[in-house]
């Protein structure tokens, strides 16, 4: 398959493109502001911004799917007010798909769009009142995939993404991780995205994903230290 990775400098999307490349995919990977270095025949770089609507068609000639890895770092200067990356942002996409024919995006939403009330306590409090603003955007974001009635979605929602490989025993779940779990690797996002786009699964649904690990990196040490950045 030709694929379109956004977000392709992120943590996630930089996995995407590896899985995608070893898996035999030519690979158009689209950058904000950081290049990748990754040099490969079945790779092309480009410069885009979803937030930028003109020349968005241009990075999607050719396309059999698109796969939307970006996101917004949890940092305190944006959790209040983050950029439109979620609702502008995809809905410039969805136009610029539109305009050259490509139906198939696979995008990142969130488990906690779905409720808050997963994880310990102490998790809830802190990503009720920290990450509010962006889980609503992400909510105004599937309301917006949902009225897109042409358009062949999957919204995966994660929960708080770990930056590590992926496992190979992650789990998927209807709309919302079960209320124990709170973490997801983002080697089993990429890997679970990349199977959606590939084998056409869970269109117009919201699969949720992820698995148990270790209080070294599910405790509140961990996770109150990447939240508060």
């Amino acid at each position: 398959m030709h694929l379109t990775i956004f977000g392709a400098d992120g943590a996630t999307g930089r996995r995407l493109v590896e899985a995608a490349l070893a898996d035999g995919h030519r690979v158009r990977a689209c950058c904000h502001g950081r290049r990748l270095t990754r040099q490969h025949p079945d790779l092309e770089c480009v410069e885009a911004d979803l937030m930028t609507r003109s020349g968005l068609e241009a990075h999607l000639e050719g396309t059999d799917a698109v796969l939307n890895a970006v996101g917004i770092d949890a940092k305190p200067t944006t959790v209040m007010n983050p950029p439109k990356l979620y609702t502008q942002g995809t809905l410039n996409l969805i136009l610029a798909m539109r305009a050259v024919g490509v139906d198939r995006l696979v995008t990142i939403s969130a488990s906690f769009v779905e409720t808050r009330a997963r994880g310990p306590i102490w998790f809830r409090a802190a990503a009720e009142t920290g990450l509010r603003a962006i889980f609503e955007q992400m909510a105004d974001m599937e309301r917006i995939l949902q009225a897109t009635e042409t358009l062949r979605w999957t919204a995966v929602r994660p929960g708080w993404l770990l930056d590590e490989g992926p496992s190979g025993d992650y789990r998927v779940f209807p709309n919302v991780i079960p209320e124990n779990l709170i973490r997801t690797r983002t080697g089993d996002l990429a890997a679970f995205m990349l199977r959606c786009a590939v084998e056409d699964l869970h269109v117009r649904e919201t699969p949720a994903i992820a698995r148990p690990e270790a209080p070294s990196k599910s405790g509140p040490d961990a996770v109150l230290r990447e939240i508060l950045g």
